[in-house]
């Protein structure tokens, strides 16, 4: 139905399930946690992003956030309608959604163990300070070697700069980034040959540790319908991504998969 294949453009050597030509990792939850902890304790340069079907369907559109997900680092399935491509490429279930909340969380936790220190980007310094008191209160023992909000706006060499600068200044093993689609993928890709560290796009995660904004209840994450829950909540903001953004990605992953399948 689509190709499994190795993985290329400078992505982990580890299988991939291309959807919609976009290279993913299969993998799940607990795999990845381990994979990246493992790249904060060797401190490997390599970006890590939590890709949907929205990011599917932007990745068609323009053509340099295609290469972006597709290079240097690891695409994770964060979203139903990715895995379920992914595995019926596959013909069997070796993957599952690797949701960037419980991604964030479930390092935080595991980290202390391996003393791993975290530096936090993105959002606010007031949900930055609620990110780092609720993460302590949760995880004690955790290492936060620092945080730092950027200026609202477009990514660019003196944001990126200034960012790794505190970064190597803290000393901390692996960055965190919430800075939204696309945003955060091109930045943790650039940011990472800049620290010379892993770093991670986590999106919604900050907040929702934070409790700045709402999570969706647990039986809603495993019936896979947070996004309804978000949707429900922020209509304005994320009817075109839920609505437009979705059907983009169906049309896109079904022709790839009849093209790849003849």
């Amino acid at each position: 139905m689509m190709s499994i294949e190795h993985a290329h453009d400078g992505q982990s050597q580890s299988n991939v399930a291309v959807v919609a030509r976009v290279n993913f990792q299969i993998t799940d939850l607990a795999s990845a946690v381990g994979e990246v902890l493992t790249l904060a304790r060797e401190r490997t340069p390599k970006a890590v992003r939590l890709s949907n079907a929205y990011c599917v369907a932007l990745a068609q559109q323009r053509t340099e956030y295609r290469d972006v997900l597709n290079g240097p680092g690891l695409t994770l399935p964060d979203g139903s309608p990715v895995v379920w491509f992914m595995n019926a490429g596959t013909g069997r279930r070796d993957s599952s959604r690797v949701r960037g909340p419980s991604l964030f969380t479930h390092s935080l936790d595991r980290g202390r163990q391996f003393g791993v220190s975290h530096f936090f980007v993105g959002t606010t310094d007031g949900t930055l300070n609620r990110l780092v008191a609720e993460s302590r209160a949760r995880f004690p023992g955790i290492r936060i070697a620092g945080t730092f909000s950027p200026p609202f706006g477009a990514v660019d060499d003196k944001v990126v700069e200034e960012t790794a600068a505190r970064v190597k200044a803290s000393n901390a093993d692996i960055v965190w980034v919430a800075l939204g689609t696309p945003k955060q993928d091109f930045f943790t890709a650039a940011l990472v040959d800049a620290v010379g560290r892993p770093a991670v796009g986590v999106g919604a995660a900050f907040d929702f540790l934070a409790g700045t904004a709402r999570e969706a209840p647990t039986w809603m994450q495993n019936w896979h319908l947070e996004w309804f829950f978000r949707f429900v909540s922020e209509p304005r903001r994320l009817w075109r991504r839920y609505l437009i953004g979705n059907v983009h990605f169906l049309w896109a992953a079904y022709l790839y998969a009849k093209r790849s399948a003849r």
